[in-house]
């Protein structure tokens, strides 16, 4: 797979998987609302909850201007377009936007024959945040946990996966691959990191998790060449938490109680990433302690 065309490729996650597709050989369409500000690849504005623009994007059909000129259809989707968290818009427009998107999205490659899409699933799926209140029914945390959306945003991201299961059995050719993301971090996020140390509670909404946007482009890279695996999801998080602190004090502190599994020990993640490592071959390669800030 070499022509890809990633949505959303001029947000904060979106931007370092361009330049890292850009810089594996692959020849990306960037396709947002807005343009890059740093652009490294081809850039077209599109609607995407308008299905007509987001099928004629995908078609490549726009002459010799176009540009997806030098090919004749994307090999894949990588769909990172959407409001990117809960309470930055009004419910009902975060709900409509997350949906008729990814909709439009999957419809499009059906029907434009784009036999794969890689998307944006969220850990809030998982029933984020936790709370005393409303913990985690165990940690670490992994695809088997009951799915709890607690806002509109995670009941977007929990319907758009069972649309990504029906649509699959629609259409059983295609791969559908959820990428359920922790909180994305880069390198200059780290320098906050030292501030959360002294309150356990500051973090704890996600399990003191967060994912690289280098290692997040690692495991968009990893579904593109992964066989055909039809609609899965995958939780994509660092190996490591946010704190210096082990999980074992974390947890006593903050949720007493919790069933602690074997591989919660230490600074290990408490989203569990083995299913990624398993089926995808994703292994992070960043940490915020190589800063030498923990």
């Amino acid at each position: 797979m070499k022509n890809i065309v990633v949505t959303g490729g001029s947000g904060k996650a979106g931007t370092i998987v361009c330049q890292s597709l850009v810089e594996h050989g692959y020849l990306v369409l960037n396709i947002d609302s807005r343009p890059p500000v740093d652009p490294c690849c081809a850039f077209l504005n599109v609607d995407l909850e308008d299905l007509g623009q987001t099928v004629e994007a995908f078609r490549a059909t726009g002459g010799n201007d176009h540009p997806f000129r030098k090919f004749k259809q994307p090999d894949a989707v990588v769909h990172l377009a959407a409001i990117r968290a809960p309470d930055l818009y009004p419910d009902c427009l975060t709900f409509r936007n997350n949906i008729m998107s990814t909709y439009n999205v999957f419809e499009a490659a059906a029907l434009v024959g784009i036999k794969r899409v890689v998307w944006a699933s969220s850990e809030t799926t998982l029933g984020l945040p936790f709370s005393a209140e409303a913990p985690p029914d165990y940690v670490p945390v992994d695809e088997d946990h009951p799915l709890r959306p607690e806002s509109a945003y995670s009941l977007s991201k929990v319907l758009s996966e069972e649309m990504a299961r029906q649509m699959h059995r629609w259409n059983p050719d295609m791969s559908f691959i959820g990428l359920r993301l922790s909180n994305v971090m880069t390198s200059d996020d780290y320098l906050r990191f030292p501030d959360w140390q002294g309150d356990a509670s500051i973090r704890k909404w996600n399990m003191w998790g967060y994912i690289d946007a280098r290692d997040f482009a690692q495991s968009v890279r990893k579904s593109l060449i992964v066989e055909n695996i039809g609609a899965e999801y995958f939780i994509i998080a660092n190996a490591d938490s946010v704190m210096t602190r082990s999980n074992e004090e974390l947890m006593a502190e903050v949720f007493p109680g919790v069933t602690m599994l074997e591989g919660s020990d230490g600074h290990k993640t408490l989203l569990s990433i083995e299913k990624a490592r398993r089926v995808l071959g994703y292994e992070p390669e960043y940490s915020w302690r190589s800063n030498n800030l923990g």
